[in-house]
């Protein structure tokens, strides 16, 4: 059973989710090169300086590289079949990359590492439960996925923890709350999983925000994500978790919230200058890069690439 989370600061966490967000809103966001081709639903995840850029809900397998620093773009060895919805973390040089949907709606259990030094993919140990739609983070030596859908959409509870060097799972505790398309970061040592849905459906978005302590192998409750939503775009800047976008059945997001762990809040940030979903971030110097993802609800997508700097000024370029 979870346990209560920072409980004298919830209260006041509450209160400050019903504020209006307007009055809290902080940073500058910028445009930035578009991608050289539109994705949605894709995982991105960064390794020196790069994001990486994985799947695509329209069948697209190229590997999209976006240099952060340069502003540019290139391709990599395109990934080995059509994929969507998957998840992706890095560790020890390499890109891993964790089920997703195949042949249409069918969950994956496959794992694959991308070395950017040879340019190719390796199979490695497949996951213990095939599932779409998580989260993977970095926690120390292993990754952690967590949450999802399985094949038809319904979701897993499951919590599994790969290690890069033994190529090797172990168990965890299950997601409090299954859902899918949420966020999931590490902060300071802990899995923060923020968001998402009931089953696939955009129209049952979540508010819910759990944290994991991998010391105690328990989760635990904190301050609820202050717009429930789903298909977000996370990423981490000092002890906070930036979630931003999303969908519902009606519409996409462009609020951007941005949760303290150890002060268990929530503030708002400048909103996002286009709203949408599907997508993913990544931090690079001080700022948040948002890349692609789909302006409308569902199936949409674009190459559009917006940098966040949240102490207000425009990045330069």
């Amino acid at each position: 059973m979870a346990r209560p989370f920072l409980s004298p600061a919830l209260s006041f966490a509450i209160l400050l989710a019903a504020a209006p967000a307007g009055a809290h809103e902080v940073g500058a966001w910028a445009g930035a090169s578009s991608a050289p081709a539109e994705r949605s639903e894709v995982a991105v995840a960064a390794l020196d300086g790069k994001a990486y850029v994985i799947g695509d809900y329209n069948g697209a397998t190229d590997l999209l590289i976006y240099d952060l620093a340069a502003d540019s773009w290139s391709k990599g060895a395109p990934f080995p079949y059509p994929v969507h919805h998957t998840m992706a973390a890095e560790k020890g040089g390499r890109i891993y990359v964790f089920g997703g949907y195949v042949n249409g709606w069918e969950a994956s259990d496959r794992v694959w590492a991308y070395d950017p030094k040879t340019n190719a993919w390796e199979a490695r140990a497949p996951m213990p439960t095939p599932r779409a739609a998580g989260g993977a983070t970095l926690v120390g030596e292993k990754i952690h996925v967590v949450g999802g859908s399985g094949s038809g959409r319904g979701n897993v509870r499951s919590h599994e923890v790969y290690d890069p060097a033994g190529n090797a799972w172990s168990k965890a505790a299950d997601l409090p709350t299954p859902r899918d398309h949420l966020a999931v970061q590490t902060v300071e040592g802990r899995i923060v999983a923020s968001g998402g849905r009931i089953d696939g459906d955009s129209g049952k978005n979540l508010a819910a925000n759990q944290v994991y302590d991998p010391a105690t192998d328990a989760w635990s409750e904190a301050a609820p994500l202050p717009t429930a939503r789903s298909g977000v775009a996370s990423a981490v800047l000092g002890r906070e978790v930036l979630v931003i976008g999303g969908e519902s059945n009606r519409r996409t997001y462009d609020e951007v919230e941005a949760f303290d762990l150890p002060a268990n809040l929530w503030r708002a940030l400048a909103r996002l200058p286009t709203a949408r979903h599907g997508f993913g971030a990544v931090t690079y110097k001080g700022r948040i890069y948002t890349l692609t993802g789909s302006p409308r609800p569902g199936g949409d997508r674009s190459g559009t690439v917006e940098v966040l700097d949240p102490k207000g000024a425009a990045p330069a370029r």
